[in-house]
Formats: structure tokens, sequence, C-alpha cells
């Protein structure tokens, strides 16, 4: 009775944390009104391998409605039609400008140089990075620089809305912002200077100019598989204020089409923790199991196989409520599949499953594999 006290106490608290993030978290919309004056915009694509996706990226960032803007797109050593799609789209779009990548140096991660390469061209005062699996509305720029302005930001990042097109991504990527949102108290982070981990996601990344050079651009964190992360720590870090907003209504994201590179890129979040401390994601995934998992076991047990106490049967049973909500109003709020709580517990076994693969990788020395290139141990890559 004590031990399921606890875990509902615990859920509580998590609840009451996703409860003040959703509250507290700005959310750029149609409504905001133009700038009185529009920084000039340098909006940036690192592309490799991405001809599924960039076409209908660059269609919608051509149509935003805002005065004054770039797009620079960087074919990062792709071996499909990437850099011939953009460049057959470049023909008739002045504002858009393909870059060809050098050859990946020692020493860096391929995101982080691509983002730095990219960034040594733009012309812009403010500077954006998007993925190439990225939609935008056309009040996104207008949007976002509005509340980017407004609040003086160092870098502001966010959460899109995150398209799912098959059952495996309907389990999963739901189940990624509730995991966020239960465990990170964004809403104390945005206004807080410790240089705390950050909810920073390179989906989107919107600098002013100055300060993305201040802190020493992508070379600041050329190591990092999850640079995003990283890089609302050294903004912090150096004075910066970074912030995180809800982009749902501005921008959709496809990020994974496959299970293949669904799992891929979750293996490399868990295998970069891991190479900073084993421990921490031990801890991290026995929480989510015993907070987020066990109390699906327990109740289906209680109920059909070892009957248990009324009194121990309701606390559990409020443990799968608490959850049932929370999901609820997560996916709500982002749009996710509204049946995608029914699936929660297969969305817990799959991250668990992922990490112990990244676990795996590290152990024996494999590396982690990203958009078809490999960083083994031996190239400090983390």
């Amino acid at each position: 009775m004590i031990f399921q006290t606890i875990i509902l106490a615990v859920l509580l608290l998590f609840a009451l944390n996703l409860a003040l993030n959703l509250l507290f978290l700005k959310r750029p919309s149609k409504e905001d009104e133009k700038l009185d004056s529009a920084p000039f915009v340098s909006i940036l694509v690192p592309a490799r391998n991405e001809e599924a996706n960039i076409e209908r990226c660059l269609d919608s960032l051509k149509c935003q409605d805002y005065p004054a803007y770039e797009i620079l797109v960087l074919d990062d050593n792709s071996i499909d039609k990437t850099a011939d799609i953009v460049s057959r789209i470049q023909e008739d779009n002045p504002a858009i400008k393909l870059l060809r990548g050098k050859p990946l140096p020692d020493g860096w991660a391929g995101k982080p140089f691509a983002c730095y390469q990219l960034a040594q061209q733009a012309q812009g005062s403010w500077i954006l990075f998007v993925d190439a699996d990225t939609i935008h509305v056309p009040y996104m720029l207008r949007s976002v620089m509005r509340v980017a302005v407004d609040q003086k930001v160092s870098l502001m990042s966010g959460l899109p809305h995150q398209l799912t097109s098959g059952l495996p991504q309907k389990i999963v990527m739901p189940f990624m912002y509730f995991l966020v949102l239960s465990w990170f108290p964004i809403w104390f982070l945005n206004h807080t200077s410790k240089p705390w981990p950050s909810i920073a996601i390179g989906q989107f990344m919107l600098f002013p100019r100055d300060e993305y050079w201040r802190v020493g651009g992508h070379q600041a964190v050329k190591t990092r598989i999850i640079e995003d992360v990283w890089f609302g720590v050294e903004i912090k870090k150096r004075g910066g204020r970074f912030m995180s907003v809800d982009l749902s209504q501005v921008m959709f994201t496809d990020m994974y089409k496959s299970m293949g590179p669904m799992i891929e890129g979750w293996a490399k979040w868990f295998y970069s923790i891991i190479t900073l401390s084993p421990l921490a994601l031990f801890g991290l995934f026995a929480i989510a199991y015993l907070v987020f998992l066990a109390p699906f076991f327990w109740l289906v047990n209680g109920l059909m196989l070892d009957k248990q106490p009324v009194d121990w049967m309701l606390i559990v049973l409020a443990q799968v409520l608490t959850i049932v909500v929370m999901r609820c109003a997560v996916d709500y709020r982002f749009r996710g599949p509204l049946f995608s709580f029914v699936l929660h517990p297969l969305g817990v076994i799959f991250l668990i499953c992922v990490a112990l693969y990244s676990t795996a990788r590290h152990a024996m020395g494999a590396g982690i594999a990203w958009k078809d290139r490999l960083y083994e141990s031996r190239f400090n890559i983390k």
C-alpha cells in the first residue's frame, strides 16, 4: 500500500508539471501581429538524402507572408536526388539558394557541420534552422518572429505537430511529447538562467545572428549527436535566454516514415545519454517503467490473476486513470491520434527496448548510425 501510494504521488507531481507546461507554453498563431520593422531572416535547411521531403518543405517556406527572408539549403553530400530537386526549385525562386556541403571533417558530427556551413553564408540578422522534413503554414515566420522579438530570446525552439503515417509512429511519437512535458519543467526552464538541459529541438532553432556567433555557432556543439539540446545548454551557460514554445499551430513534421529510421532516431538520443552517464539512463527508464508502465500490469494482475484488497485496487486504478488523463491532455493539445493513449504501454516498451539496444551498441563499441553515417566511439562523437 505504501509503495503504491508513493507511485501515485509521483504521478500526480508529473501531472501537475504537465499541467503547468500546457498552461504556460506560448503558442505562436495566425493572430500574432506583424512586426513594425521586420528583421531580415535567413532560413537555413540542412539536407542529407531528403528527396522525399525537401520539395514539400521548400514549397511551404517560399510562401511565407513575411516581407524579408532568404532560404539557404545545404546538400550534405547526399547520394539521392536532393540536390537535383533543390536546383530545379531555385530556378523559379530567387530567394532559394543551394549550397554544396564540404566533406565531413574529423571531430564533427554531420548535422552540426552542415548547420555551421549554412550559418557562414547567411545574410540575415536572424537565422532560423529548420529540418527538411518540416512543413510550415504561411504565417509561421511572422508569428514566431513576433514572439522571439517580444521575448528578447537568444534561442527559441519548440514542439511542432508530429505527423504520424503508420501504426508504429502513432504508438511512439505521441508518447515522446507526453514524456517531455511530464518530466521537464519547461515552464520553469524558460525563465531560469541556470545552464540545465533544455528542450531545444533541432527541427526548429531561431537565433539572433549575434547571439548565435557569440557562443561560437555550431562549433560549440560539433561533437554532439543531439546538438540541439546542448546548444540550449551553451546559450544559457553564456548568459543568453533560451525559450521553448508550442509550434503545433504553425509547423508540422514527418520525422519517421518507417520503423528503421524511427529506431535509429531514438537510438541516437539514448546513445548520447549513455556516453555521458549509463547510470542516468538506467535511472530514467526505471522511473519510466515504474510510473508509466507498471500500473497497467498491476491493474490487470489485480483484476484477473492475483486478487488484491479493494483499497489497493483503487490506488492502482487512480494511477492508470491519471496516466490516461495526462495522455489525453497532451494528445489533444498537440493533435495526436485520439486513440493513441490506448497504445500507451506499447510506446513505453518500445523506448525501453531501443534504450537497451543503444546500451548494447555502446558496450560493444559499435557506435551509432544516423543519416547513413556511422559514429564509432573512437571518433569521440557523443
